[in-house]
């Protein structure tokens, strides 16, 4: 079923975040040298609230010096736990529009810390076929003590008893991120990757570079929407 039928139908969304969720995949492992890239996504609301159907979308995707951005509209308003419908195939769109996939994407989305555990970040690397890690500012519903603070420092993230991500300390004197096992890895994959992908500033590189791309986009207000 495409994104926009999800969002059109609740019931299927859920039967198809469960499959994914339940579905046997082998693990991936960083051997050697990997691209990293991520995907974001903002919205210019038509009113004011978490987000309304029809609000516009400016999404874009970035690895290495190369950025795609694309636009277009909300299928879906804003629900937590079914971002899916509303951000999903703009993500995609934005990723297919790399000269190449990275070897992992990083989303600005859950993965297995949902309550079906099937967060965007999970749900999106299955559409691609790309291993993917979610990164976020707070969990969603897993819980877990802040690590030390010093840069690499790691705590688990828990969810019903399950470990499904890592606060992970990216610079010593700021907020730990939040890394999320999804499609096709897992939480100490998930911590390797945000390190790896991270320099001097807090959040990982490819992250920033999408997040800065999609929101110039937005403050560019490009007409007409694709």
């Amino acid at each position: 079923m495409s994104w926009h039928g999800l969002a059109a139908n609740p019931g299927r969304l859920a039967s198809e975040q469960d499959r994914l969720a339940a579905e046997i995949w082998t693990a991936w492992r960083p051997l050697g040298h990997y691209t990293v890239g991520a995907a974001f996504v903002c919205f210019d609301q038509a009113t004011s609230g978490n987000g309304s159907v029809g609000d516009r979308a400016f999404a874009a995707a970035a690895c290495g010096g190369e950025v795609a951005v694309v636009t277009g509209e909300s299928s879906s308003a804003y629900s937590p736990g079914r971002l899916a419908p509303r951000q999903g195939a703009l993500l995609e769109r934005a990723t297919r529009g790399l000269g190449a996939i990275p070897d992992v994407l990083i989303v600005d989305a859950t993965g297995r810390d949902h309550p079906r555990r099937c967060g965007l970040a999970l749900h999106l690397g299955a559409v691609l076929g790309v291993p993917t890690v979610g990164v976020t500012h707070r969990p969603l519903h897993a819980e877990g003590e802040w690590p030390a603070d010093e840069r690499g420092a790691a705590s688990p993230l828990v969810l019903d008893g399950e470990h499904v991500g890592y606060w992970v300390r990216t610079k010593p004197g700021t907020r730990p991120l939040a890394a999320h096992a999804a499609w096709r890895t897992g939480p100490e994959v998930a911590v390797e990757v945000v390190l790896v992908a991270t320099e001097r500033a807090r959040s990982p590189e490819p992250l920033r570079n999408a997040r800065a791309a999609a929101r110039r986009l937005r403050g560019q207000q490009v007409l007409p929407v694709a």
